[in-house]
């Protein structure tokens, strides 16, 4: 079975200026980026909303092999905590299409101040997926998510749960939720965020750190989708990172 490439990037696309050549070429920062990564993570859709035309002209200059994920907007997740979505979820995803086949999956990041409860999650994942039939992973961060209760109710719903570090909870450092048919991770999306320590968002990660999460990516299955994205970008290591990560795996 021919293996899926590991998806390998950051969050945004902004190129540090030490690490200029490392992504050689004319064009924007993403254009140059979607040459050498293969996969970025939309974070300003958590923000504020952007035209279906500015998507598209993100799309537009990436190579055909190349995916984003996008996080939903704080509206969603964080002030209406998954409640009463129907109006803004449709209009993100309007918007989102302009994406096209670049889109690749969904992230929804949630407070840490948000516990589980099955009903809310059921309903608002059960809606998603009424409305969007592509990949959805979520980034819980309150200790109620990593039980075995809302691990069953994530997988029912086909919701990936992200692996986090800085892990809050030990459970919070793997991918679990929707693991595929089998659960072991063929046919699903298992999606990593790596945010920098010993300092989140400024910390890059060393050299024995990233060889054993590759050796760890490289122990799923042929057709796990696995992605890995770096948001330690405060200082720029994320982008470094992503380019030592990909010579490990």
């Amino acid at each position: 079975m021919t293996r899926t490439p590991v998806r390998i990037g950051t969050a945004g696309w902004s190129i540090p200026r030490a690490l200029a050549e490392d992504f050689p070429g004319e064009g924007s920062h993403l254009a140059r980026h979607a040459r050498v990564l293969n996969c970025a993570e939309i974070n300003s859709s958590f923000y504020r909303s952007h035209r279906p035309e500015v998507y598209a002209r993100w799309a537009a200059q990436t190579p055909a092999g190349f995916r984003f994920a996008v996080k939903l907007p704080r509206q969603i997740t964080h002030d209406q905590r998954l409640r009463a979505a129907r109006a803004p979820l449709t209009r993100f995803l309007a918007e989102v299409a302009g994406l096209g086949e670049r889109l690749g999956v969904l992230l929804v990041q949630l407070p840490p101040s948000l516990a589980f409860e099955a009903r809310p999650v059921r309903t608002f994942f059960g809606l998603l997926a009424g409305l969007f039939d592509g990949a959805v992973v979520c980034e819980p961060r309150h200790a109620s998510w990593f039980t075995p209760a809302a691990d069953r109710l994530l997988a029912q719903l086909r919701v990936g749960r992200v692996a986090a570090d800085p892990a809050r909870w030990p459970a919070a450092a793997v991918p679990g939720g929707w693991l595929g048919p089998a659960g072991d991770g063929a046919g699903a999306v298992l999606y990593h965020r790596w945010h920098g320590a010993p300092r989140m968002y400024y910390s890059a990660y060393g050299d024995d750190w990233l060889q054993a999460r590759a050796a760890e990516l490289r122990g799923w299955p042929a057709a796990a989708e696995r992605w890995c994205v770096f948001d330690n970008t405060a200082c720029g290591a994320a982008a470094s990172d992503a380019l030592r990560l990909r010579g490990c795996v």
